[in-house]
């Protein structure tokens, strides 16, 4: 493919990163006390951490810092900002290896980022943080393993994690919560393994909103989907929870309230190419009754007859958060990254029958170690400005939808 497949989204513009363009899960806002749109990136994989774009002009980004790993065996899969904070999340290659934490970092001077604080995860069972969530200038929500932490099995090695970092140059550990039977000595046995894609559980996003701030709104991969109550975070308490791995293939990864609607968006992360391990689905579900979730559809996908041969993933992965601050929020719009079919716009003002209503699919980007586009995660701001980033090559797509 080499021109863009489109529906009611136009391209303003596309940013290769200064060619270092394999993008994480990371993408976050700051408006900066003179005013300019900084969007801040994860990087997918060493060596690159995190880039700041001034997208102030959405259609001419402009790179003002791009910043360097420590060493090439470790990736800062995801960061969030709040205010002038940015919260990055490292992950190791392997155990036992150093940095493997969160850090986080002033940007009051977002062309000089300014570490403040590095919390330690590393251990001899963890290979540190995979996913935060930072949103109320409090506490760092994660997904990350720990030294006392050994897992019964080893693909169950990060759990569910809450850091106070009120004071940001002391975080300190306030809460945490593992699915019941994945750490060794737990009186519960543990969890069969799914039959036929065995990915683990563990915890994935781990979304906490200010209109629910004593909820945790959790993926965890094999185990399904939970609601948490945290009004008391060092104690963390089972509300609800829904799985339907097996007899689908698991990966549960985000789950979005859409808290007036009583409904809840749930993507199952593809982690195969050629569509290997479809279907990986974007699950509607009703929440009215916390206890006892309700699957009531799916998002409409295109064929995999149409992708699966494309190359790369394709299926569900990431979705536009709602998150406080400059994004976009909506309870009946509904954004997501689909790997090679891309980001695609829903509107579910009907739950019952969930409409695509627009799409952009770039060609192949130059230089990408698959033969497609492999779209890993998408950012809206309030202006509903669309920014999507690319797994392998691609970097940023700024787009604007006219619907």
């Amino acid at each position: 493919m080499t021109q863009a497949e489109t529906r009611n989204m136009k391209l303003l513009a596309q940013d290769t990163l200064v060619g270092f363009g394999g993008m994480g899960e990371g993408m976050s806002m700051q408006i900066t006390g003179d005013g300019r749109r900084i969007l801040w990136l994860a990087h997918e994989s060493a060596p690159k951490n995190f880039t700041g774009v001034n997208v102030t002009d959405p259609t001419k980004p402009e790179v003002i810092i791009q910043t360097e790993l420590p060493h090439m065996d470790m990736r800062s899969n995801s960061l969030e900002v709040t205010g002038d904070i940015l919260a990055v999340a490292y992950q190791t290659k392997g155990k036992n290896m150093k940095p493997a934490g969160v850090e986080l970092f002033d940007l009051s001077s977002p062309e000089n980022p300014r570490s403040i604080s590095f919390f330690d995860c590393s251990g001899l069972h963890s290979r540190g943080v995979h996913q935060l969530w930072f949103a109320d200038g409090e506490f760092v929500h994660f997904a990350g393993g720990s030294e006392d932490f050994v897992p019964s099995n080893p693909l169950d090695d990060q759990f569910y994690r809450c850091l106070d970092v009120r004071n940001p140059s002391n975080p300190q550990e306030v809460g945490r919560w593992w699915y019941p039977g994945t750490r060794e000595g737990d009186e519960t046995p543990p969890p069969p393994r799914h039959p036929d894609i065995d990915s683990g559980f563990r915890a994935h996003n781990t979304n906490v909103y200010p209109q629910r701030p004593d909820r945790l709104y959790m993926g965890y991969l094999d185990g399904g989907t939970f609601i948490m109550d945290i009004a008391d975070k060092s104690d963390p308490k089972v509300i609800g929870s829904w799985n339907p791995h097996p007899p689908y293939p698991g990966f549960a990864h985000t789950a979005l309230p859409l808290f007036g609607r009583d409904i809840m968006i749930v993507t199952d992360e593809s982690i195969m190419d050629n569509a290997g391990d479809w279907p990986k689905l974007a699950w509607v579900l009703d929440i009215r009754k916390e206890d006892n979730i309700v699957p009531i559809g799916t998002l409409p996908m295109p064929a995999p007859e149409e992708f699966r041969d494309r190359g790369g993933r394709f299926g569900a992965h990431n979705l536009h958060e709602n998150r406080p601050g400059p994004s976009f929020y909506s309870e009946s719009l509904v954004f997501g990254s689909f790997f090679n079919a891309g980001v695609r716009a829903f509107d579910l003002s009907n739950p019952l029958e969930p409409k695509e209503i627009a799409y952009f699919i770039p060609p192949k980007p130059e230089n990408s170690i698959v033969s497609s586009v492999q779209i890993n995660d998408v950012y809206v701001d309030e202006n509903r400005v669309v920014y999507a980033v690319d797994r392998h090559a691609g970097g940023l797509y700024i787009l604007e939808i006219e619907v």
